[in-house]
């Protein structure tokens, strides 16, 4: 069994129930001008207490489905 991946990052929405968006970034480097860029994307996040609210940083783990769009779960902020 693969160990279950870890990111963090910022909530940028909390309206739905259970649910918050949580942005990702990331730092690459561009593979032609060797510079280094930010990329970010969003993760829709489990959030069984409705505890989180937007500007907090959590940290989300993956895991089974849960929805149509949810498939990582809050861990801990």
């Amino acid at each position: 069994m693969m160990p279950k991946r870890i990111l963090q990052g910022k909530v940028t929405s909390a309206q739905n129930d259970q649910t918050v968006t949580v942005q990702v970034e990331r730092r690459v480097t561009h593979p032609v001008l060797q510079k280094t860029i930010k990329k970010t994307k969003k993760y829709r996040a489990h959030d069984a207490a409705n505890a989180f609210k937007v500007g907090d940083v959590v940290r989300i783990q993956e895991c089974a489905p849960i929805s149509k769009t949810k498939r990582w779960e809050v861990v801990t902020a």
